[in-house]
């Protein structure tokens, strides 16, 4: 039994010294990092279960302690977030956490609950106002488009409570497994940068994504998790800003300083953001099809035969012109 321990805790030393290694290296293709950090938990998962098995009655009685059991499985150090705005703090986390997707799912939590869900988005109002016409006065009804502060924080907690989840197990469970590696990456790299993540969005489920405001896909198509995309586990986009700075104008600078390091170093990780600045917060994988569809070849081949098109109808339109006023007109 002794001699069956030790060699199981030296393969399981030997695996986890695998992957330090891997992830120190950091080849360029972000895929085989992926998969072989996918491939290590699971292998160190099956490990601790067969450890656990042949450890006999005592370790199994020790792993029942809450206590014991916490302190195994749960190597984040938490940081105090009820401050978002003020706390941008490094968030601490051990170097072994990319053996536990529990871990990973910690730390995404944690950068998840450190920022605001709060945003700006167009509301139509209908207002009424007098004009004059002919020199009489009447009454119409005017559509004008307003900025408003919108406070999202319900929304997510209340999608999850309608699936009985609690929130952690709905935003960050919900969200698809190799996905959430990339993140968990680019996030350890945003932080060490002084840019200070916070994540907005997570998994969204059809309910979700239909009280979503502003820029949305339709209900079931969404790429954070709808029906048509897989749904639950399956979620393959996010939404992330910085919570650094004391007002928000000083937030929505760093989000804009964020977003631009992204787009510079985002493909080392296998993230980017599809649509820009039409959607500046919303990230997704690059090897992905809303990645694809938005910033792929095809897209770029279609953008610049629009712009093509565009430029040989602005160049015709003047020569039509010429040749209108050329010709003389009809009697």
């Amino acid at each position: 039994m002794g001699a069956n321990m030790r060699l199981i805790s030296g393969f399981g030393c030997f695996v986890c010294g695998s992957l330090a290694v891997l992830l120190c290296v950091a080849p360029a293709n972000p895929d085989r990092r992926v998969n072989a950090a996918l491939a290590r938990m699971d292998a160190i998962a099956a490990l601790a279960h067969s450890d656990a098995a042949l450890a006999g009655p005592e370790l199994r009685t020790a792993l029942a302690d809450p206590n014991i059991r916490a302190a195994v499985a749960d190597p984040v150090i938490k940081v105090p977030l009820a401050e978002p705005e003020v706390n941008v703090r490094r968030l601490e986390v051990s170097d072994e956490c990319v053996l536990s997707e529990e871990c990973i799912d910690q730390y995404l939590w944690s950068v998840y609950e450190r920022a605001r869900k709060v945003d700006t988005i167009k509301v139509q109002e209908q207002i009424k106002t007098t004009v004059k016409k002919n020199g009489k006065s009447r009454t119409v009804t005017k559509t004008v488009t307003k900025l408003v502060n919108e406070d999202f924080t319900w929304k997510d907690p209340h999608a999850a409570e309608k699936a009985g989840m609690s929130v952690a197990q709905y935003v960050i469970g919900g969200m698809d497994r190799a996905f959430k590696v990339r993140l968990y990456h680019l996030f350890r790299a945003l932080d060490d940068a002084g840019l200070a993540p916070g994540m907005t969005s997570g998994f969204r489920d059809d309910y979700r994504q239909s009280i979503a405001s502003g820029n949305k896909a339709a209900t079931n198509r969404s790429y954070h998790g709808g029906s048509l995309r897989g749904g639950y586990g399956h979620g393959l986009a996010a939404d992330v800003v910085s919570v650094k700075g004391e007002t928000r104008s000083d937030r929505c600078i760093s989000s804009e300083i964020l977003w631009k390091w992204i787009d510079a170093h985002g493909k080392e990780y296998g993230i980017g953001r599809p649509y820009l600045d039409k959607d500046p917060p919303h990230i997704a994988p690059i090897d992905g099809k809303e990645y694809a569809d938005k910033r792929g070849l095809n897209a770029k081949l279609a953008e610049k035969g629009n712009a093509a098109t565009s430029g040989v109808a602005k160049a015709a339109k003047p020569l039509q012109a010429l040749q209108g006023r050329a010709e003389p007109k009809p009697l």
